[in-house]
């Protein structure tokens, strides 16, 4: 066991890179960059749109990489990758090239969280009784990658604060600080490429496939999540700043956000091992509403901290519960289409949410409006995914 924990440690690497940072990490960056490049906030959203967009079609690719290359491959790959397009976001200020890049970071990022993900299955695999919280340790890697960013962006913002578009330099940071993660998921890659994977329904020698019906209501309040849970990571900085929280507090508020998404592996591992339907993505769906809608109604600090802890505490463990759910009712040669389908429906739904969230918020309301819409997307989609049957 021990040495499947350091195994799974260190494929939470993968989560850390492709979302901790390569996605999250522009949540911070963007109070800086559309003050020095005069965005409105519906451009602002939409570089998420651009990276969600290129997530999208990342995992439209991702089976077919995976069926060629294999699960290992295709994670070191997309990881090295997702750290040159960061580095490369850095040298350009026109809005073309920078939406190019969050696009392409999108393409290589979601290559890399497929992959891990399925990895993180067959980790679990090895050991099913504790498979719920071997997953949720992958997913939780994500808030390393946050809690990493919110230390040092802001540091980092500060650092080049003389220097001509310094938020220039926070990237470069954030690039390297993905390469050396890069490197080490080399170790957990290698090591799991070893691992014999089957390609058809044992006993049968006939071939698995997915099928999209089956998990109709979980797929649709899995795409109504994508919706709702990105305009409170990509504006939630935002409207802290907007409502006076200090530089100090907004680090405290994401350090703390990211550590509670470490946290949520433990938490959550029994839910997810427990239920074979789609009620842990319901839960856990509204669970995330209510974290969401907390800012819009009050600038209690106090308030506004819990909704961040609540928020780390759950949002991650929405996406295991997919892989959980997978994992519960499909063989292990259907899993890989399991969880690029989940991935699909997630990408597409984080495509419409900031957009439409800073278009939103460019009206009367403002941000606080913007994340009232999140959460009832959020809540619509708690209700789906409560009629998902088991199968």
């Amino acid at each position: 066991m021990r040495h499947i924990w350091l195994q799974a440690l260190l494929l939470s690497l993968g989560a850390a890179v492709s979302l901790g940072i390569t996605r999250f990490a522009y949540g911070l960056l963007l109070p800086a960059m559309r003050a020095d490049l005069a965005w409105s906030y519906t451009l602002a959203g939409g570089m998420n749109t651009a990276n969600a967009l290129g997530y999208f079609v990342g995992a439209l690719m991702t089976p077919k990489l995976l069926a060629r290359w294999g699960a290992s491959t295709v994670l070191v790959v997309g990881a090295f990758l997702s750290s040159i397009f960061m580095a490369l976001s850095g040298f350009f200020i026109e809005t073309d090239p920078l939406l190019l890049q969050r696009f392409l970071a999108g393409v290589a990022s979601a290559l890399v969280f497929i992959a891990g993900g399925l990895l993180a299955a067959r980790l679990g695999a090895q050991a099913p009784s504790r498979s719920g919280f071997l997953i949720g340790l992958y997913y939780g890697g994500t808030g390393f990658g946050i809690a990493l960013s919110a230390v040092l962006v802001p540091w980092a913002l500060d650092a080049s604060s003389t220097q001509l578009h310094g938020w220039r330099w926070v990237w470069w940071l954030l690039a390297l600080v993905c390469l050396l993660a890069s490197a080490a998921l080399v170790i957990p890659a290698r090591a799991m490429a070893r691992f014999t994977v089957p390609t058809t329904q044992a006993g049968t020698g006939a071939p698995v496939h997915f099928r999209w019906r089956a998990f109709g209501y979980a797929l649709a309040g899995y795409t109504l999540f994508g919706v709702g849970y990105i305009g409170y990571m990509t504006f939630v900085v935002a409207l802290l700043r907007e409502q006076g929280s200090s530089a100090v507090e907004v680090t405290v508020f994401y350090a703390l956000l990211g550590l509670a998404v470490v946290a949520s592996s433990r938490i959550w591992a029994g839910l997810l091992d427990r239920h074979r339907s789609g009620r842990a993505l319901a839960i856990l769906n509204g669970l995330l509403g209510v974290a969401t809608i907390l800012p819009a109604l009050t600038q209690s600090w106090s308030v506004v901290l819990g909704s961040g802890l609540l928020f780390g505490g759950v949002f991650l463990s929405v996406v295991a519960s997919t892989t959980a759910l997978v994992r519960h009712n499909l063989p292990h040669a259907a899993w890989a289409a399991g969880i690029s389908a989940f991935t699909i429906v997630f990408a597409a739904g984080q495509i419409i949410g900031p957009t439409v969230v800073g278009w939103i918020a460019d009206g009367p309301g403002g941000l606080a409006r913007g994340l009232v819409y999140s959460a009832l997307a959020l809540w619509l989609g708690a209700v789906l995914a409560w009629r998902q049957p088991a199968l």
